[in-house]
C-alpha cells in the first residue's frame, strides 16, 4: 500500500522541490537524485585504508558478522560508498532511524547488482551532545503512546558518545517489563538489557542493537568519536579554520538564494560563529571568531586566544574538535569519498545551506536521496479499514474531518446543512449592515467567524458521538488511529524502533527488506508478517 507523501500534505518546502526536480541550484555543487535514478559509477579519490582497518576492529566489536570483509571493500578506492545516519537514541531511536539504516543498504546492494562495488556506512552522531534527543523511547501499550526516558540532563554540553546509560536504564526496562506483558516481548526486553546497561555508552548500545537487528545486511557502524576518524577529519577542519572568512562569506549567500527563492533557512544564520566545536572539560562548545587572528567559545568569559593555537589543537589532538551540523556532511564526505547520502526530510532541507561547506573544501560533492517514509501496519488493520469502508489516508488525516465523515455515513451530520444555511443567510445580512457603516466590517466578520467556528466545534461533537455508537468499529478504528498516528504524529517519528521487534518478533528486518521500495515520493506500508511468509515480496 502507497500514499503519495506530497499529496497527503507530509511532505513540503524544500524537499517537496527537490523531489521534482526543482531548486537544484540551491544545492550545488550536490546533486539530488530523483526517483528512478542512480548515482554514476566513481573511480577512486581517497584513501580510507586507515579508517578502514579501525572501522573492521570496532564493528567486530560489535558483533557484526561481515566486519572484515566491508571494511576490506571500503578500504577500496573503487568502491561506492553509500552514507547515512542519526544521533544513538535509546533502544535504537524512532523507527525511520531503523528505515533510513535499511536503505542505505539497500542502496549499496542495488549498486552491486548493477555492477558496482558498494558498501554501506551508518554515521553513530556520538558527537552531539543532546541528551534529551537520545535519552527515551516512545512504545505503544494499551493506554496508547508512553515515553520512558532516562531522566534530567546532569552534564549539559557533554558528547553523549562520551556518556554511560547509568542506573535509569535499569528502571527504565523494569518499567517497559510492567507495560509490556507479552511473553514475547519479555524475551526482547532481556535481550535488551545485554546491550542497555548501566555501564555501557549509548553509541555502543545502539551499534550493537542494530547489528543484532541486521545481521549480515547491517552497514558499518561508524561511530563518530572513532580516534582514526577525528585523524581523518583534521586536515579538513583545519582548512574550514584556515578560509573561515571565505566560509562565513559563502554561508551568508547560500543564506540570501534560500530565503529569495522562497525558502526558509533551518539553521538560524550565526554570523562570527565557526561551524566546529571544541571539547574544554567535558562541555563542547561551539567555536567563535574574535577578531582577526582570534577565536573563543560560547559562553566563556569572552577571552581571546590566538586561532594558530587552535590549528595547533588540531593537529595535536584532533579528538577534540567536532563539526556542526552544517559542516559535518563535507567533513564525512571529505573523509569518505561518499556516492550517495541518504537523507530524512529534515536533513535534506538544511542541506542547501550545508552546500557552502562543500565549495569552500573544494572536494567533490555526492548525490544525495531521501529516505522512504514507512508505516508499519498489521493485516488485521488493513482488513478492519476495509470493513469501515476507510482509506488509510483518512484515518491518517485531520481527525476531526475523519470524524465529519463518519458522522456522514451514518446520517448524523445534522449540524453541516443548517450551517450552510447559516452561512447564506449571513451573506444576505453583509450588505445592509455595510450600508448603515462602513466601519463595521470588522466586527460583522469578527461574529461570522465565530458563529462558524461554534457550529464546526458542535458538528465535531455530534460527529464524535454519533461514531462512538458503533463501539466495535470504534474500538478498532482507534487502534488504527493509534498505530499509525500515535499522539497525532506519524508512527516512524515517535514509537521506538525496538517496539517492532518486542512485538512482532524476528522477522522485522525480512519484511523491511523485502517490502519497502527506494522510491521515497509514497509513505510505504510494510507488514510485519513471518519471514517465511516473505518469500516472493519485493
Amino acid at each position: 500500500m502507497l500514499l503519495n507523501l506530497r499529496e497527503m500534505g507530509l511532505l513540503a518546502g524544500f524537499p517537496a522541490a527537490a523531489m521534482a526536480g526543482e531548486a537544484q541550484e540551491l544545492l550545488s555543487p550536490l546533486r539530488h537524485l530523483l526517483p528512478g535514478e542512480l548515482p554514476p559509477t566513481i573511480v577512486g579519490r581517497t584513501d580510507r585504508s586507515e579508517v578502514a582497518a579501525a572501522l573492521a576492529v570496532a564493528n567486530q566489536a560489535y558483533g557484526h558478522p561481515r566486519a572484515e570483509e566491508l571494511a576490506a571493500k571500503l578500504a577500496d578506492p573503487a568502491t561506492a560508498i553509500v552514507i547515512t545516519g542519526q544521533q544513538p537514541g535509546l533502544f535504537g531511536g524512532p523507527l525511520y532511524t531503523f528505515s533510513k539504516i535499511i536503505a542505505a543498504a539497500r542502496w549499496a546492494h542495488l549498486l552491486e547488482s548493477r555492477g558496482q562495488p558498494a558498501v554501506a556506512a551508518f554515521w553513530v552522531a556520538t558527537e552531539d551532545h543532546d541528551f534529551a534527543e537520545v535519552a527515551a523511547g516512545t512504545f505503544l501499550g494499551s493506554a496508547g503512546p508512553h515515553r520512558f526516558g532516562l531522566g534530567d540532563d546532569s552534564q549539559p554540553l557533554l558528547p553523549v558518545g562520551m556518556r554511560s546509560l547509568g542506573e535509569e536504564v535499569n528502571r527504565v526496562l523494569e518499567k517497559l517489563r510492567e507495560q509490556q506483558k507479552a511473553p514475547r516481548f519479555q524475551e526482547w526486553l532481556t535481550t535488551l538489557s545485554h546491550w542497555y546497561r548501566p555501564n555501557a555508552r549509548f553509541g555502543e548500545a545502539f551499534s550493537r542493537l542494530m547489528v543484532h537487528l541486521l545481521g549480515e545486511r547491517c552497514p558499518l557502524m561508524v561511530d563518530s568519536l572513532l580516534p582514526s576518524l577525528k585523524r581523518a577529519q583534521a586536515p579538513w577542519m583545519a582548512k574550514l579554520v584556515r578560509h573561515r572568512e571565505d566560509l562565513e562569506a559563502a554561508a551568508r549567500g547560500a543564506d540570501e538564494a534560500i530565503v529569495a527563492a522562497g525558502y526558509s533557512l533551518q539553521v538560524s544564520p550565526q554570523p562570527g560563529s565557526s561551524p566546529l566545536f571544541l571539547l574544554r572539560g567535558e562541555q563542547r562548545r561551539r567555536i567563535e571568531w574574535r577578531g582577526p587572528g582570534g577565536y573563543g567559545l560560547r559562553g566563556d568569559d569572552g577571552s581571546v586566544r590566538e586561532v594558530e593555537e587552535l590549528l595547533g589543537i588540531l593537529e595535536e589532538n584532533p579528538g577534540i574538535v567536532s563539526p556542526g551540523v552544517l559542516a559535518r556532511p563535507a567533513i564525512q564526505d571529505a573523509v569518505f569519498g561518499t556516492t550517495l547520502q541518504v537523507l530524512g526530510p529534515g536533513e535534506l532541507s538544511y542541506m542547501p545551506q550545508a552546500a557552502a561547506t562543500y565549495r569552500v573544501l573544494g572536494i567533490p560533492a555526492p548525490h544525495s536521496v531521501l529516505r522512504p517514509q514507512t508505516l508499519v501496519l498489521e493485516p488485521r488493520h488493513e482488513e478492519w479499514l476495509e470493513d469501515l469502508g476507510l482509506s488509510l489516508e483518512e484515518v491518517l488525516g485531520d481527525e476531526r474531518e475523519l470524524e465529519k465523515l463518519l458522522a456522514q455515513r451514518a446520517g448524523a451530520d445534522v449540524v453541516t446543512p443548517v450551517a450552510q444555511r447559516v452561512a447564506e443567510l449571513l451573506g444576505q445580512l453583509e450588505e445592509p449592515v455595510m450600508a448603515v457603516d462602513a466601519n463595521l466590517q470588522k466586527p460583522f466578520s469578527k461574529t461570522r467567524d465565530q458563529i462558524g467556528r461554534a457550529l464546526d466545534q458542535l458538528a465535531g461533537r455530534v460527529a464524535a458521538s454519533a461514531s462512538r455508537a458503533d463501539e466495535i468499529q470504534r474500538r478498532r478504528l482507534d487502534s488504527i488511529r493509534g498505530t499509525s498516528r500515535p499522539g497525532g504524529k506519524l508512527q516512524e517519528r515517535v514509537v521506538s524502533t525496538s517496539f517492532f521487534p518486542g512485538k512482532y518478533g524476528s522477522g522485522l528486518t525480512d519484511a523491511y527488506w523485502q517490502q519497502m521500495v527506494l522510491d521515497p515520493c509514497d509513505l510505504q506500508v510494510i507488514r510485519p508478517v513471518p519471514s517465511s511468509q516473505l518469500e516472493g515480496q519485493s
